[in-house]
């Protein structure tokens, strides 16, 4: 059956989603922040979603629950002509595991970006080091998932290998949709006090603590943000970006320090949403040519055409 049949209105809602690039004069769009795992994972975090379990904390109905082959289509049809393959480690022994499938994913999937993972263990510098000499080239840690400490002793050779590497790690740093003992902006602090120069993104923006996440972007040359939900209405809702933050905001992203993400295909609405989010800024075509492609294009050097 194919997806225009079991989800007909998500699909006729993203049908615009070329106009919006198009209209913009750019090649596609770059996606930092998708997710592909291993089926048996898969099934588990999407059972998560379903219960509205406690890392969730509010009804969450999953719009793309389709085949890996139909998701990668639906991307393509869209011009999302890059995108990572997130998975992320919430116990030891899992993240090796992990980076095989996701590296495997990425080497038979056009235009997915080598994707790879890590958790505090004795052996990740070990396989983090594999990872990059296998050609990962972004990370990703859930800080609210995982349940640990970004300055855990554990890790330090890691955020080492990352910077020395220039190889970014996307970051759920903040404490939305749940806070954990380990989100929010103190701790990510802490972590980039010891390695100022790590390459990370910051997932969701650091929501809720907005503004403090803004101003680590700024510290930082090397720290970025990733737009995923942020400025959709369902996480409007809950989460809501401060109107007097959007000079930063425009500021940040035309130096290339915002890049598109949109959390698919684990979202409870059409992927066009977050690019109708992100127009209803108002923060003109520059910015959003360089949000949408031109930032993730100069970080992993990705082709004009």
């Amino acid at each position: 059956m194919s997806v225009e049949a079991v989800q007909p209105a998500v699909v006729a809602a993203d049908a615009g989603v070329p106009r919006f690039w198009q209209h913009l004069g750019l090649p596609g769009l770059a996606d930092v922040h998708v997710h592909f795992l291993p089926p048996r994972m898969r099934r588990r975090v999407w059972e998560h979603f379903d219960s509205a379990g406690p890392l969730v904390g509010v009804e969450w109905p999953i719009r793309y629950r389709w085949s890996d082959e139909d998701r990668v289509e639906h991307l393509r049809r869209l011009g999302v002509r890059a995108f990572s393959a997130l998975a992320y480690a919430h116990l030891p022994g899992m993240a090796e595991q992990l980076n095989q499938w996701t590296l495997d994913f990425a080497r038979h999937t056009p235009g997915c970006l080598p994707s790879a993972t890590f958790f505090p263990e004795p052996q990740a510098a070990r396989y983090v080091a594999a990872a990059i000499d296998a050609g990962a080239r972004v990370f990703k840690v859930h800080l609210q998932v995982g349940g640990f400490a970004p300055t855990d002793p554990a890790l330090e050779q890691v955020w080492g290998l990352l910077t020395e590497a220039d190889v970014p790690v996307v970051v759920h740093a903040g404490h939305a949709p749940v806070g954990a003992a380990h989100t929010g902006p103190e701790p990510f602090a802490a972590l980039l006090a010891r390695h100022p120069r790590l390459p990370a993104i910051v997932a969701h923006m650091g929501a809720p603590d907005y503004a403090a996440f803004l101003d680590l972007a700024e510290r930082h040359e090397r720290v970025r943000l990733d737009t995923t939900m942020v400025f959709t209405s369902f996480f409007e809702h809950f989460v809501s970006f401060p109107s007097e933050e959007l000079p930063r905001l425009r500021e940040l992203g035309l130096a290339g320090k915002v890049l598109l993400g949109s959390d698919f295909p684990n979202i409870p609405y059409p992927y066009a949403d977050q690019l109708t989010g992100l127009a209803r800024l108002d923060l003109g075509d520059d910015w959003l040519r360089t949000v949408c492609w031109q930032a993730a294009a100069d970080l992993f050097d990705l082709p004009a055409h």
